[in-house]
Formats: structure tokens, sequence, C-alpha cells
């Protein structure tokens, strides 16, 4: 409904991948619901593990059920919709369900920087101080540090999509995404929206550079403290135990860097989908392989849960 120059739009049509032949969009529906499928799965088989498995009660295991959690979380947000755009052509999404989908990608994209970090600062606890490492993440320490991860997301969640969703939107209500994001649904706006992007700038270096700085600072330390152990076995069992953390971490910051810190001449609309895939879809699957593979606690743990389930159902008349 037009209001002088201003329409109050009540939806907004996602174009998604709608310029690929129909073909190619059912090969990607069925690409994308096996990764969706391995990634509930894969997410929700850690969480049960991890608490099921008292050797995996450590603090360690406690922050990674977290990640789980919130990769579910995370993929709830924005595949089912992304699916259903591909096999139904439903590309339609309300005013609000777009709101809300950008409030909860914003809310579990910023808990998700949080929370590495935490993940970080508790492998530099085991690893430069491992005798005090029971003390300091005691309990109550870690249920803090992981309400302290998860707590960021609601108020950079809440300002960032009640204030764009406030402006006047003009034109054409097509968002060139598969997904609500900020930036395409920012180019339908017709107004002044600079003191807006200031905010997204500040609030982009608050609330996922510091995150990044601290994990590096992390690691800085954490590299020192394995240099200076004399056994090359020492350094490699040291290593072993950030490994899997070291790489989750580098998936997740360097899809993020190569899809909104690209310069803007190399940022078509095409290729930022196709990096935006990367850490919306692809790294929520490959976390809990990466930590299930490259963890033998974790493969241990998987074996004695799924031998004590075959072993309980053989038990049953």
């Amino acid at each position: 409904m037009a209001t002088g120059n201003w329409t109050r739009v009540s939806e907004f049509i996602l174009m998604s991948f709608s310029s690929l032949p129909t073909e190619i969009q059912s090969l990607l529906f069925l690409t994308f619901l096996i990764i969706y499928l391995v990634t509930l799965m894969g997410n929700s088989l850690i969480i049960l593990v991890t608490l099921a498995d008292t050797t995996l009660h450590s603090p360690m295991y406690f922050f990674l059920r977290n990640l789980s959690f919130l990769e579910i979380g995370f993929n709830l947000v924005i595949v089912p919709k992304m699916l259903g755009t591909l096999l139904a052509r439903d590309t339609t999404i309300s005013f609000l369900g777009c709101a809300t989908q950008m409030y909860f990608f914003f809310f579990f994209g910023v808990a998700e920087c949080f929370l590495l970090a935490t993940m970080a600062y508790d492998r530099y606890v085991a690893i430069c101080s491992p005798l005090h490492y029971p003390v300091i993440m005691n309990q109550r320490t870690r249920i803090k540090l992981a309400v302290a991860s998860w707590f960021p997301g609601f108020p950079v969640a809440t300002v960032q999509a009640t204030w764009l969703f406030s402006f006047p939107f003009c034109g054409t209500n097509k968002v060139n995404h598969f997904f609500c994001d900020s930036p395409p649904v920012l180019r339908l706006v017709c107004a002044d929206t600079a003191l807006f992007e200031i905010y997204a700038i500040v609030g982009t270096v608050l609330f996922v550079m510091t995150p990044c700085l601290l994990i590096l600072c992390s690691y800085t330390r954490i590299a020192a403290a394995i240099l200076r152990i004399p056994s090359a076995k020492g350094k490699h069992k040291a290593f072993s135990t950030c490994s899997s953390h070291l790489l989750v971490v580098s998936l997740f910051y360097g899809s993020l860097s190569l899809t909104y810190f690209r310069p803007k001449s190399n940022n078509s609309p095409e290729s930022k989908k196709l990096l935006s895939l990367s850490y919306t879809v692809v790294t929520p699957m490959l976390n809990p392989i990466i930590y299930s593979l490259r963890n033998n606690e974790v493969k241990n743990a998987l074996s004695r849960t799924i031998h004590k389930a075959l072993t309980h159902r053989k038990s049953i008349p």
C-alpha cells in the first residue's frame, strides 16, 4: 500500500537462487536437505553424547554442547525457508517473518562469536595453567561464561532488527538473497540510513572483531606455552587439545570475512550468496564432524554410547 512516495511493505520476496535453471535448483534442494539433516543429527548427537558420557563432563565439552545447540538454532532460522524456496518456489516471506529471521540471525551469529572466544579462553587456561584449570573453570564459572557468551546477541539483534525495520521501504520488495540479511534489505529502504550504517560498522567491530581479537590473544599465549614444552610428544598432545577449535574458528571467521569484508567492487550479489552458504549451511555441518573425527575422547564416547544403546536394545525381550 503506497503512502506518498513510501510503500508500506507487508511481505518480501526472497530471490534466493531463482536465476538458476529449475534442474539446478532441484539439485541444490537435495544437496542442502542432506546437509541440513546431517547438521541436525550431528549436532544433536554431540549434545546427547556429551550429556550421557561422564568422561565428557569437562568444561571443554560443556562449551562444545553450547556450540552444537547454537548451530542447530542458526540452521533452523535459515535453512527451512531456503529449502521451501527451492522446492515449492515459495519465495515470499512476511514483513514480521523477515524481521524475525534477521533478529535470530544476528542473535545466533553474535553469540557464536563470543562462544568461540570463550572456548579459546578455556583452552588457554587448560594449556597455560593446567594445575589450576579445575579450580578456575569450575561449574559456576563455566555457566557464567556461557551466559556471558549468549547474552550480547540479545541487544545487538534487538537494536539492529528493530531499527532497520522501522525504516520506510519503497520501490521493489525483492530481497536479492536466500534469507533476510541486513545489506540486501537495507538496499530497499527509501530514507537516510547513514546513522544506521555507522552503527552497523561500530557494532561489527565491537561484537564480531572483539571476540576475534580475544581468540588471537588466547592462541598467542597458547602458542608461546606450547613452544616452551621440551618434548615433541608433549607439544603434539597440547596442540591436539585445541586443534579442532582452531579449525572451527578459522572456518567461521574466514567465511565471514570473505562475505562481509571484501571490496564492494568484488562483491556481486551472486558471489555473496555462495559465500554466505559457507557459514550459514556448511560450517554448522562441519563443526560436529571436526570435533568427532579429530577428537579421540568424542570418538570413544560415541562408540560407548552406541554400544550401550545396542546392548540395551538386545536385552529387551
